[in-house]
């Protein structure tokens, strides 16, 4: 899906889907089911000292079970349901399971998950999985943005997240520009400070931009600039040419 910023900017995000989403959700089950198995363990070890401190403040034991009873409710819950917006909070939109699969929750308009956010679509969560997580799927196959019903509570989708990598950073910003020295073209130094800025800014985010858009955009600013240089600037495309001027910016 294509989200737009109100700079014009069209960010690009490939949507999770059903497999993925749901494999991180069984990583994440085992991660709790662990951590359940080791606190009661805990608990277990811990009864005898519990029990003894009950009846020596005087607690009935239908009061010692009431209490027990609504700890664990208490701590099931907060497990369960509260494992996700912790996490989803802290790590910005992931859980453990989320990372291992390389997928991400973030906000319609591919802004970061906040703590109301992670709270709305994980309150929806404990109707879904009563259900089996059936109505997760059913809305999820019948969504266009794969979204089950805490996405469509919170106003969330669940998105890849895959780094981007430069492994050579110079030719990535010049683009398809040819192989040249960079030296200065010939009346670069006429251009102002206001034109320098635009090539930068124009070179700094030409991959961001639709390839139309940022068409038209080079077409603007090299036409500004263009009759200030000499000879070679004729030669060069748009885009060419304000990744020369960029780069060749007197410091």
């Amino acid at each position: 899906m294509s989200v737009r910023t109100p700079e014009s900017i069209a960010f690009y995000y490939e949507l999770a889907g059903l497999g993925s989403r749901f494999l991180a959700v069984a990583i994440d089950l085992v991660l709790q089911t662990l951590a359940f198995i080791v606190l009661a363990l805990l608990a277990s070890w811990a009864e005898p000292g519990t029990a003894s401190l009950a009846k020596a403040i005087g607690l009935s034991s239908a009061v010692v079970n009431a209490i027990e009873t609504a700890i664990v409710v208490i701590f099931a819950f907060l497990l369960f349901f509260g494992y996700f917006i912790a996490f989803e909070t802290w790590w910005n939109g992931q859980t453990p399971g989320k990372r291992a699969i390389g997928i991400r929750v973030v906000r319609d308009g591919g802004y970061p998950l906040n703590f109301m956010d992670a709270v709305i679509r994980n309150l929806i969560r404990v109707i879904e999985a009563l259900l089996a997580y059936v109505p997760s799927i059913i809305s999820a196959v019948l969504s266009s943005q794969n979204k089950r019903l805490g996405d469509l509570a919170a106003g969330t989708i669940v998105v890849r997240d895959r780094a981007f990598e430069v492994p050579d950073p110079a030719k990535w910003v010049a683009g398809d520009a040819p192989d040249r020295p960079r030296d200065a073209i010939a009346g670069i130094e006429s251009l102002s400070e206001d034109e320098y800025a635009l090539a930068e800014r124009y070179v700094a985010r030409s991959h961001m931009l639709e390839p139309r858009a940022a068409w038209e955009i080079a077409r603007r600013i090299a036409g500004a600039v263009r009759p200030k240089l000499g000879s070679e600037a004729a030669a060069l495309n748009d885009h060419d040419l304000l990744v020369r001027v960029a780069s060749g910016r007197p410091r």
